[in-house]
């Protein structure tokens, strides 16, 4: 990692931060690991699926950052606390964590198979819940860290057709809240992100299956456009850095104005 003083104009707002990053392997946690790793970050990426998060990190290494990478489920316990140790290992700390691990599915509520409503709940509930407690953990005994969590616009409010997903989304946002008191003691911030409609995978298949609904929702958002990942990645960026010290507990849209 370069090491800049901390009073030169040039140190990137992540420089000598190390960064975990789950779920990076495509969508929104790729670019965001870009964008991390453009601000300075050295990261630890993890994903499901070996070939495309390799395929992250090397751009991301070939670019000049420093980055490491590792498969993992966060929705196994045993899994979460190896990765969480394998950043420990390579970095010697963890100063934050970017938990974008996700699954996601359209249907009424009386439409969505058991099994993939349990799948939802265990990857995007207890997958957070096991990366904020692993996290923690590692942070706690240098007193500071900060940890971003991954919502969405549908944690905020509830709209037809995306039920449990959106169940699943406000539960991120209650362990979010929760867990600024808890452990705010501790010198650990923790924060969400609620994206909009942005140009991912999962977009695109809500483009197949309810192509009116993105519309709509488009149509409602003032920007009248879709975001990026790197429109997350940079919120993201912001409040794993010390410009957001005095930032913990919060619910940052990155929707275009559509909770406005």
């Amino acid at each position: 990692m370069t090491v800049y003083p901390a009073t030169d104009s040039r140190r990137p707002p992540l420089a000598g931060k190390v960064i975990l990053v789950v779920g990076a392997s495509t969508g929104i946690g790729a670019d965001a690991a870009r964008t991390l790793a453009a601000d300075g970050a050295a990261l630890m990426l993890v994903a499901r699926t070996e070939a495309t998060l390799a395929s992250v990190a090397a751009e991301i290494e070939q670019a000049g950052h420093e980055v490491a990478h590792t498969t993992g489920d966060a929705s196994k316990a045993a899994d979460v606390a190896r990765f969480v140790q394998a950043t420990v290992d390579r970095y010697g700390r963890v100063d934050g964590a970017f938990n974008n691990a996700a699954v996601g599915q359209a249907g009424r509520l009386d439409e969505v198979p058991e099994q993939d409503f349990d799948q939802m709940m265990a990857v995007n509930v207890k997958g957070t819940w096991l990366c904020i407690r692993a996290e923690v953990r590692a942070m706690a005994p240098r007193g500071a860290g900060s940890i971003v969590n991954m919502s969405s616009i549908g944690g905020l409010r509830g709209s037809s057709g995306l039920g449990a997903y959106q169940a699943s989304k406000h539960a991120v946002i209650g362990l979010t809240r929760t867990a600024a008191h808890d452990f705010g003691p501790l010198g650990i911030r923790v924060n969400a992100i609620a994206p909009g409609p942005t140009e991912t995978p999962m977009l695109d298949e809500m483009r197949r299956t309810m192509a009116a609904g993105v519309q709509a929702r488009i149509a409602a958002t003032p920007l009248r456009k879709v975001g990026t990942g790197a429109d997350v990645g940079a919120a993201a960026s912001f409040l794993l850095s010390d410009r957001a010290g005095h930032i913990s507990g919060v619910v940052l849209p990155v929707d275009g104005g559509f909770v406005a």
